[in-house]
């Protein structure tokens, strides 16, 4: 390979990592104070999960009840309970939503 050749193919790896979206760290109080400023942003939270019966629904909520609504349902309903990290896709629709990527158990502290 030509030594242009090595310069085109370090180029593309670079670009091709950099396309990779990180999600912003944000709390549940900033999501709940600043929802508007993380519209369709890719986010990283944690909470207690929670749901309610009619309808059902599922969301994550802190020690001062600032909640998310998490989607789908079915994902999230095996945690009802336990602390979870999530990462998904921020929403306002009829509510804070997150469409979630990756979850996972937040483990105690001893």
């Amino acid at each position: 390979m030509k030594r242009g050749g090595y310069w085109l193919v370090l180029i593309i790896l670079a670009l091709a990592a950099c396309g990779e979206e990180r999600p912003a760290e944000v709390p549940l109080p900033v999501l709940a104070s600043q929802q508007a400023e993380y519209q369709n942003a890719l986010v990283a939270t944690q909470g207690v999960v929670r749901s309610f019966d009619n309808p059902r629904h599922y969301w994550i909520e802190d020690e001062d009840l600032n909640r998310v609504e998490i989607l789908p349902q079915e994902q999230i309903a095996p945690y009802l309970g336990q602390e979870v990290r999530v990462v998904g896709r921020f929403g306002l629709d009829n509510g804070r939503k997150l469409t979630l990527e990756r979850l996972e158990t937040v483990e105690d502290s001893p």
